[in-house]
């Protein structure tokens, strides 16, 4: 088996550490804004009622997400 170069592997997990950092800001960002069940499709990933899901007739499709993105949903998920 080859050996492994110690420095070459640290370099690499820290140039993960810096992407992943990345994502977890932007994240944070845009959860100050956005609730965090709304997909990229404007569909709720909630696996509980809410109201802001519109109901549809397709059977096992997500709902629709009707929620306002000017509303701050921080304090919905603090506990």
């Amino acid at each position: 088996m080859d050996e492994i170069d110690k420095e070459k592997y640290f370099k690499s997990i820290s140039k993960l550490d810096s992407i992943f950092r990345d994502i977890s800001s932007n994240v944070t960002e845009i959860s100050k804004w956005r609730c965090p069940y709304k997909n990229v499709s404007d569909r709720c990933t909630a696996k509980f009622g809410c109201r802001n899901q519109k109901r549809t007739d397709v059977l096992n499709d997500l709902f629709l997400c009707i929620g306002s993105d000017n509303l701050d949903y921080r304090s919905a998920w603090d506990s």
